[in-house]
């Protein structure tokens, strides 16, 4: 092929790469144009975005709490207040609630008045055994007035086939997808489960969390690995406790704990919605200033006090436990929202993610050291400084230590040489085009717009990401893996067998 041909193809395919850029640019802009905002009096945020292509819409609420915001005594809370949320209020999931909040105040009493003796130093054995008699009769009794799965029912009824929650170390969210014809209903029926909650079926609900993490924790040995190596990571942040919280927390959190948890955390001024589909955004509003506009606000809850403050020398913890051996470590490094967070994610990539990674190709091909290989970044969470750590389960009759000496070399390659422009650039395709396929999507839209305007401060920088993805540069990888790379900065965790 002669000079000015290749010329000519490398011209028109940078010309179509900038061509796909505008295009790209054009339509960001556009969808960002369709997005409209407003806070009520009483601070809640209602973010809304139109797409009338389909008569459906998703709904997201976005409470900015999660397990990180737990004090010793209650850790799990956020997670059981989830589960409670689904419980109904005083209009849906009862058939009496004046009834049921009399017998409901009595359950509470006799719970108090049991823990209380149990706890003693010398429990009256047979005063134990009589409290325990009147708590089940009244959980007997309170279950009477319990419409069971009412919301469930419901939101079904009214197509909504996705009702969904979950919490997180640092959020906890509710999710719905419905026709469109539905806006009021959802507006009707989700602001009365924040104006009026009733956590019926509290302490059955709490047998099942504390079952819950029995069987994803205490009996599975991954989890105990991770929940040992958080609290050796992280000795001050409450990121050192897993989102379901300690057995003994578990079993001791009351009825009025997350009463008084829901009154701090599930104020208003915490939550932000996103409804995203075939709306008016004025409609919208109207409709928000009817139902949500009724709930009283209290003050947004103070920012987390407590910073993890900077680790003086590699730590190590062990499990052992009937399980293959995994090696576990990670690096401290900081929140989501600085500027060195884009390079840490595409440095995680490079060299951890997939099997066109380093350590895949070093430790899994060529080696045969391991039989997976990985790195991840944002550990456990992202809202805070948090850790990028890697993972490797060894071959048969081959060790962690052999795993982890490999993984070190590769590491100290990242300080030393910067990425190739293959790998940057590989890692930035994959960056955007995963972006804009969230894009196409109204429930991930709604989840990224809740997200970056409460964690990233305005979602506005949705629309911004690939331009900073764009701005990415290899010696800012390189820069990065310096910074936060050290043994002194480390956490190593190892998986022993039980039989070794």
């Amino acid at each position: 092929m002669k000079k000015n041909q290749m010329q000519n193809i490398f011209t028109c395919a940078i010309g179509s790469l900038l061509l796909l850029g505008q295009i790209q640019a054009q339509s960001l802009e556009q969808l960002k144009g369709q997005v409209t905002e407003k806070t009520l009096k009483n601070g809640m945020k209602f973010i809304v975005m139109e797409q009338h292509q389909v008569p459906v819409v998703s709904f997201h609420v976005y409470a900015d709490v999660g397990s990180a915001q737990e004090v010793q005594g209650i850790t799990g809370i956020s997670h059981l207040l989830e589960h409670m949320a689904f419980k109904g209020s005083t209009t849906l999931g009862t058939n009496d609630y004046i009834a049921e909040a009399k017998v409901l105040a009595e359950l509470d009493q006799a719970y108090g008045q049991l823990s209380q003796e149990e706890q003693k130093l010398k429990p009256d054995a047979a005063l134990v055994t009589d409290l325990k008699k009147k708590f089940a009769e009244l959980q007997k009794k309170a279950k009477e007035f319990v419409v069971n799965n009412e919301y469930f029912d419901i939101m079904m009824q009214n197509g909504d086939n996705g009702v969904n929650a979950y919490t997180s170390n640092d959020a906890t969210q509710y999710i719905n997808y419905l026709p469109a014809n539905r806006l009021e209903f959802w507006m009707a029926v989700t602001s009365d489960r924040f104006l009026n909650p009733v956590f019926r079926e509290f302490y059955k609900e709490r047998d099942v969390v504390m079952e819950e993490r029995r069987l994803r924790v205490e009996t599975q040995p991954n989890s105990k690995l991770f929940e040992d190596f958080l609290a050796t990571a992280f000795k001050a942040h409450p990121y050192h406790h897993m989102v379901v919280g300690h057995m003994s927390d578990l079993k001791h959190i009351t009825r009025l704990d997350v009463k008084d948890y829901f009154k701090k955390y599930y104020s208003p001024s915490n939550l932000t919605a996103a409804i995203v589909g075939d709306v008016n955004a004025q409609e919208v509003f109207r409709l928000a200033e009817l139902y949500f506009g009724r709930i009283s606000s209290e003050p947004k809850p103070e920012p987390l006090r407590t910073v993890e403050p900077e680790q003086w020398g590699e730590r190590q913890v062990s499990v052992v436990a009937q399980s293959q051996p995994i090696l576990l470590f990670g690096y401290h490094r900081p929140a989501v929202n600085h500027d060195d967070d884009l390079a840490l994610e595409a440095l995680s990539d490079i060299i951890g993610q997939g099997r066109s990674s380093r350590l895949w190709e070093t430790l899994v091909k060529k080696e045969k050291v391991a039989a997976a290989v990985g790195a991840f970044n944002g550990f456990p969470g992202n809202k805070y400084p948090n850790l990028i750590a890697f993972f490797a389960v060894p071959n048969k009759d081959r060790t962690a230590a052999e795993c982890l000496q490999l993984m070190e070399k590769e590491i100290e390659r990242l300080k030393s040489e910067a990425v190739t422009a293959q790998e940057l650039t590989k890692f930035k395709q994959t960056k955007k085009k995963s972006t804009l396929d969230q894009l196409k999507s109204n429930a991930s839209l709604a989840s990224l717009l809740t997200y970056y305007d409460v964690v990233q401060g305005d979602w506005r920088l949705l629309f911004a990401e690939i331009k900073r993805v764009d701005g990415l540069t290899m010696d800012d990888v390189k820069r990065a893996a310096n910074t936060y790379l050290g043994k002194n900065n480390r956490t190593v965790g190892e998986l022993i067998p039980e039989s070794k």
